[in-house]
């Protein structure tokens, strides 16, 4: 696909947000000077834990496409997961999902790489939206979420979790954990989801020819429990399954297909695999059984 220029919407420095990544980073080196087996499996049980039930079931396929629907404590608990990878509040998460599907890799996309390969990585963080958005656009792209109150609270107070989370690291496992189960896990974890908006539309398979660039790339889906299935994803946007094949692994899938059986997910969304075949348009989805 050729590819229009198209101008970023380029703002002044976000200088908290820099500061933050700049801290984390030189944490995350840190980290590597501390190492201990349990602190490699606290990080490793809390990757899966903020990024599997957090941002891809719980961030992305229910709040951000309701893919499927859940008890609210169900729904509350994966959005808690979801804050402790620090990729802001769950509603101006979703807000800005929401907008790069309305204007995916067009004018208006906050992070897509016609404006740059380091601006679709982690350059719209630096000096774009940042997942920072004001009260009318929440209420605009994220009513639903708009009209809950404990998602209102833990928007504005959504990095409580992982404080209380690096506090019971410490006291229980010391530094190492600390360093390991905090600054290294979120730091890698950041890098893992910007991969979806970098590395997804611009290199790997398009099994559906959508209007956008996207791509599916197998290791960022290995890095993200799934997620850079990200050319299916885009084609069926609410389907909860993003692996579509055997052997297009999605752990997120797996986990939401865990809820279902245990009674606690209902209304998943899935495409029809007589359509996986490549498209033209998007199909329409059915209900898991």
């Amino acid at each position: 696909m050729q590819r229009e220029t198209v101008l970023p919407n380029r703002a002044g420095v976000n200088w908290a947000t820099s500061t933050f990544l700049v801290v984390f980073h030189l944490c995350a080196v840190a980290a590597l000077f501390t190492f201990s087996w349990q602190a490699l499996f606290v990080m490793l049980a809390l990757w899966w834990v903020a990024g599997s039930l957090g941002i891809g079931m719980g961030f992305h396929r229910l709040l951000t496409h309701r893919g499927y629907k859940t008890p609210k404590w169900v729904e509350y608990l994966l959005t808690i997961c979801g804050t402790l990878a620090l990729e802001g509040g769950e509603i101006d998460w979703v807000v800005t999902h929401r907008i790069h599907h309305s204007h995916t890799d067009a004018a208006g996309d906050p992070h897509t790489p016609r404006h740059g390969r380091f601006w679709a990585h982690v350059g719209w963080v630096l000096r774009g939206t940042a997942q920072q958005h004001g009260e009318v656009v929440m209420r605009r792209y994220a009513p639903d979420l708009m009209r809950d109150p404990f998602h209102r609270v833990l928007n504005r107070f959504y990095w409580v979790p992982i404080i209380c989370v690096g506090l019971a690291l410490f006291y229980f496992g010391g530094w190492s954990v600390l360093m390991w189960g905090v600054f290294l896990r979120v730091t890698l974890n950041l890098h893992f989801t910007w991969l979806v908006n970098s590395a997804t539309h611009l290199w790997g398979k398009r099994r559906f020819k959508t209007t956008d660039d996207s791509t599916n790339l197998w290791w960022v889906a290995l890095l993200t429990f799934g997620e850079g299935w990200h050319n299916n994803h885009h084609a069926h946007p609410r389907s909860a399954r993003h692996g579509l094949r055997w052997y297009e692994i999605d752990v997120n899938w797996y986990g939401i297909r865990a809820l279902q059986l245990l009674g606690l997910a209902r209304d998943v969304k899935l495409t029809s695999p007589a359509l996986f075949a490549p498209q033209t348009e998007s199909a329409p989805l059915r209900r898991a059984a």
